[in-house]
Formats: C-alpha cells, structure tokens, sequence
C-alpha cells in the first residue's frame, strides 16, 4: 500500500495515542473527519493497522528481566519451534535470523527462577540443538511504533 503524507500523518497520530478522536486526529493533520475516518478504514482494510492496544510498563508490571535469546534448531524444525514457542506467554517476539543462529527470541520475566524455567523447557524440546540467552541490563530504547 502506497502511503501518502496525509496517511503518514494520521499514522503518526494514531501511534501517539490511539484514543484520539477522530476529531483531534483532523485537527492535527488539517484534513475532515471523513477523510480521517475514511483512511483509518483503508489501511485498516488493507491489513496495515492491525488493532489497537494498551503500552505496557512491563517492569511496572514485575517483569524485570528482558532476555535475548538465540536458538539453533535441527534441520527442518524451524518453523515447527517458533510456533511452539510463540504460544508461551512470557516471549515477546520469534525471529528467523541468519547468521550462526537460527532463531532470536525476546521474552520478559519476573523472576530468576522464572527464567530458569523458561530456559530448561527451551532445551527439553527434541529439535532444539542449543541456546545462547543473553540478559539485558539496561534498556536504552524498546519501542515499536516506527513510523
């Protein structure tokens, strides 16, 4: 989908605070509501806005430990591990990398005892080969709302 200024504009308001109305958006960009309402719905439709949702202070929350996690997998269970994987509630992100790894998993924790447990069912899995989990001590940047 081919953005204009005007889309990037809404986008960037909508990524500053999605409870904005319509009308605030408008006012910001310099455009009507409708064509606010009308552009939300197609990149909406398009599959570029996937939903809206809540930013979390996850250490608020009693998540203090951030890991980085690399895996190397066995031959052909890649995708078979990330969907394993993904279904536990504590990662945040699977990737597919290249380079020495196969995989790079973020996931958050509340406890050392917690991670341990993360880390032990990681390796307890039949095609996983290795684990290299690094843990953040400090984070400088997390955000995903590039735009």
């Amino acid at each position: 989908m081919e953005l204009s200024e005007t889309d990037v504009k809404i986008l960037k308001c909508l990524l500053e605070d999605a409870r904005f109305s319509s009308r605030q958006i408008a006012k910001n960009v310099g455009v009507s509501v409708g064509t606010v309402l009308s552009r939300i719905k197609k990149m909406e439709d398009e599959g570029l806005i996937k939903g809206y949702a809540a930013i979390l202070d996850h250490e608020k929350l009693g998540y203090e430990l951030t890991v980085v996690t690399e895996i190397t997998v066995s031959k052909g269970r890649l995708v078979e591990m990330e969907s394993e994987i993904a279904k536990i509630p504590n990662v945040c992100a699977v990737y597919d990398v290249t380079g020495l790894n196969d995989a790079v998993i973020i996931a958050k924790f509340k406890s050392r005892e917690d991670l341990g447990k993360f880390t032990k069912s990681l390796l307890s899995l039949p095609f996983i080969e290795r684990t290299n989990t690094h843990v953040v001590l400090t984070t400088v940047k997390e955000n995903f709302r590039i735009l």
